[in-house]
């Protein structure tokens, strides 16, 4: 092992020669370690602020105070949640969870996605509204364990509509 040490660093050496480094100088930056030698960790905790700013943030941040929508279109919720027997959080994003999907190609669909609370009570509010906009009753699915709401029939816009008006 010694004897592998030893031809490594004189080949190292050799190299370091030719390349225009010379051995045992501090400005070249480079030190030949041998086995006897103990490796060191130094932890500098003045230089991680260089690495923290390359770390990419694990959340989104909370959007900014403001009255009204936005010049996107989104808008915030209100300061105080509604006094109703469920609640609709927003998304990660902080968006309203009103999705329009289409299934088999032709089936479409409206979900309403992170309720929490009566489900059931959102779901006949829910169908009251759609009702009294479209004349007709349309047909609802609720998943209390996924805490969804799928209704037939894409209403996306409108539903999100209702709901920013009712303060979530």
């Amino acid at each position: 092992m010694a004897a592998s040490m030893t031809s490594t660093a004189a080949s190292l050496c050799r190299v370091l020669r030719v390349c225009g480094h010379r051995r045992n100088t501090s400005t070249a930056g480079v030190r030949l370690q041998t086995a006897t030698e103990k490796h060191q960790v130094v932890e500098s905790t003045e230089e991680y602020k260089f690495v923290e700013r390359l770390i990419p943030p694990t959340r989104v941040p909370k959007p900014p105070k403001h009255d009204g929508p936005s010049p996107s279109g989104w808008t915030p919720p209100s300061e105080v949640p509604p006094d109703l027997p469920y609640m609709i959080r927003r998304s990660r994003m902080h968006n309203v969870p009103v999705y329009a999907d289409i299934k088999h190609g032709n089936l479409k669909t409206t979900l309403l996605r992170k309720v929490e609370g009566d489900i059931w009570a959102l779901e006949k509010d829910v169908k009251e509204y759609l009702q009294q906009l479209t004349g007709k009753e349309l047909p609802t699915q609720v998943n209390e364990v996924a805490m969804n709401i799928r209704i037939k029939g894409q209403f996306a816009e409108e539903l999100k509509e209702w709901l920013l008006k009712k303060g979530f």
